[in-house]
């Protein structure tokens, strides 16, 4: 059995995660000309997206990683746990790179953490928001599209570290994480 079995439906296709990914690209490009950022991508579901997104990146800047969990299944614990080392964001312009701003919990505290850490200021860079599951007032500064309150895969976004391989976003059916 496919991966591709357990969806739903597509929520945003490959053309339009292109689009998305060239659109902010040319944003931070010209917001960030001669500020010399910190891209730091959010451990692991903002891989696809950081690393499209370093692609349409010219000017000069440097990234990193950072493990934030807050997750179990399809739920948010409500507690971040940050794993590994603290990238040195001391004097810099940091944009965290994340692939969904769901509860806000996560990014929320993550950017108290970078402030405090000495940053000269701290962007989010979202692929998708899900406002419906705000629990938390926080807003990305860069947002690819909106999400409805459904549970997405792809691109990055997981159930259980499974899907992260789909090259599109889609809503997993239900009877896949109610069993």
């Amino acid at each position: 059995m496919s991966i591709t079995d357990d969806i739903l439906k597509i929520s945003m296709s490959e053309d339009e995660i292109k689009s998305i990914v060239e659109r902010i690209g040319k944003e931070l490009n010209n917001d960030y000309l001669d500020k010399d950022p910190l891209f730091i991508g959010v451990l692991k579901g903002a891989i696809p997206f950081m690393t499209d997104l370093m692609k349409q990146i010219n000017i000069k800047s440097t990234l990193d990683y950072i493990k934030v969990s807050s997750y179990s299944g399809t739920k948010s614990t409500g507690n971040i746990t940050i794993k590994g080392d603290m990238p040195n964001v001391k004097d810099r312009h940091v944009i965290v790179v994340e692939d969904i701003l769901d509860t806000g919990k996560t990014l929320l505290e993550l950017k108290k953490l970078l402030i405090s850490s000495g940053a000269l200021s701290v962007k989010l860079c979202v692929l998708l928001d899900k406002p419906e599951g705000r629990k938390y007032d926080i807003s990305a500064d860069y947002v690819g599209g909106k999400v409805p309150n459904e549970f997405v895969v792809g691109y990055g976004l997981d159930y259980n570290e499974r899907y992260r391989n789909l090259p599109y976003i889609g809503v997993l059916k239900e009877e896949v994480y109610k069993k």
